[in-house]
């Protein structure tokens, strides 16, 4: 897989992504939708953070991640055309017992259908 970025301005995309990734809770995002879907509510049960919305939302209008309403759910996933992104991703995921708090986040994610239950206010973006 070729890592690098192209196209556009290099400089300007890099630093848009490490500013992505340095921020915990964006960081934490990208981690569970680099393994699955998941609804604004699922992820805010997961998390147990405020603000997920937020996080979706500035990841969106970047182009890193893209919503689709299932039914009364927005859904978010990540968007594979970011190769850099993708890779970044799976080499975090690859040694993920070394970040207690990512693979914590894995472990309550292995049962996200539990926190589909949010009210449609929650979902609205």
């Amino acid at each position: 897989m070729n890592i690098f970025i192209q196209g556009g301005d290099f400089v300007d995309e890099l630093t848009d992504i490490f500013k992505i990734l340095s921020d915990e809770t964006r960081l934490r995002i990208l981690m569970l939708l680099y393994k699955d879907d998941f609804a604004v509510c699922q992820l805010s049960g997961i998390l147990e953070l405020p603000k997920v919305s937020q996080a979706l939302s500035k990841m969106r209008d970047l182009g890193y991640v893209e919503d689709n309403r299932k039914e009364k759910f927005v859904f978010y996933s990540i968007k594979k055309e970011n190769e850099f992104l993708i890779k970044f991703l799976e080499l975090l995921s690859n040694s993920i017992e070394k970040y207690p708090q990512l693979l914590k986040d894995f472990n309550k994610a292995k049962e996200k259908e539990k926190y589909i239950t949010c009210s449609f206010s929650e979902q609205k973006e």
